[in-house]
């Protein structure tokens, strides 16, 4: 009889421990279920460039489509600090994202900052083209294993050009000048080999440094120049197009594998999605951007002659070892 109430006694527990064990899983599924993620996305450019926009769009869609359970931030003109801190940051986990450009990734993966080359790519087309490339989906593979994951490389700030006080028609007439230019190598030799001496100079110190003579000028894009106001420090635009500017949106690679796989690819394709259409937008507002430059008192040289720039421009994949990856990147999207 006590052998009974025993084994009664050890069903009830049993029975007990498993109903508790169930309902922990269950409040545990349901504390998984209700996340909130939270990336902090960060740029250098004005709230009023085009891209902040694209951002908020991102932003938004993403929003929507996981029932606000994935949150993006976005921190517009260095909010959060220097753009090399926040990569750094992200690299050990932090839920940090940033717009940045393949010069820097090529900082972890050499090959990579060819993309920033000169007259690498001169149109959306040939950008899209770029997914159909082995050789550069390998080397964006291997940028994670610094701890940073591409999101998209959909974001394509148009054509960059020279602006200075005095008209530029070949790259002799850099001769001398001192151009601003973001710091990574594939930017110094680009502006080097074109013909100007190239001086690292951060986004938000641009205006001043123009201003004091620190730098005679930038090559920038024109989305730029109203943003940041240095139509009052320039007075020429120089229609060289020597780089196409593909922009990355890179994250904590670390963060974005700690996301249910919906949601990491929800990220991606709203991003893919919002690069491209912000950049087409870009596109078609260039004659707008020019116009008003023009009002504001700026020249615009449209006829440089770029042949000779471009002919200059190898150069610069010459002295950083990059011409063979560039034939082959070119091969791969049926580029001449």
């Amino acid at each position: 009889m006590s052998k009974k109430i025993v084994l009664i006694i050890m069903a009830l527990v049993m029975a007990v421990t498993l109903a508790a064990c169930k309902g922990q899983v269950q409040n545990n599924g349901a504390a998984e279920e209700e996340k909130t993620y939270v990336l902090k996305h960060a740029h250098v450019l004005s709230a009023s460039e085009p891209f902040h926009a694209g951002f908020l769009k991102w932003a938004e869609a993403v929003k929507e489509r996981t029932n606000g359970k994935l949150i993006i931030e976005v921190f517009p003109g260095s909010q959060l600090g220097v753009e090399e801190d926040l990569l750094e940051q992200a690299k050990q986990g932090v839920n940090i994202g940033h717009n940045t450009d393949a010069a820097r990734l090529g900082m972890y993966v050499k090959e990579i900052a060819v993309m920033n080359g000169p007259y690498f790519v001169e149109t959306l087309e040939e950008v899209e083209k770029l997914k159909d490339s082995k050789t550069l989906q390998a080397y964006i593979d291997e940028v994670e294993k610094y701890g940073l994951k591409v999101i998209s490389y959909n974001w394509v700030q148009t054509l960059r050009h020279f602006f200075t006080n005095v008209e530029i028609d070949r790259p002799e007439d850099l001769k001398g000048l001192r151009i601003r230019t973001p710091g990574p190598p594939i930017w110094q030799e680009s502006v080097r080999a074109l013909g100007a001496e190239p001086v690292a100079m951060n986004f938000g110190d641009m205006y001043s440094g123009i201003q004091q003579g620190a730098v005679d000028g930038a090559e920038l894009v024109y989305a730029n120049i109203p943003g940041g106001k240095l139509y009052e420090v320039l007075s020429y635009a120089n229609e060289t197009g020597h780089i196409l500017l593909i922009n990355f949106q890179v994250v904590s690679a670390d963060w974005f594998n700690s996301l249910p796989e919906e949601y990491q690819q929800i990220l991606i394709e709203e991003c893919d999605k919002a690069g491209l259409e912000v950049s087409r937008e870009m596109e078609k507002n260039i004659d707008k951007i020019k116009a008003d430059l023009i009002s504001k008192g700026m020249t615009i040289n449209e006829d440089p002659d770029v042949e000779a720039f471009r002919a200059a421009g190898e150069k610069a994949y010459e002295v950083l070892g990059l011409t063979d990856v560039k034939q082959k990147i070119w091969e791969e999207i049926g580029k001449k």
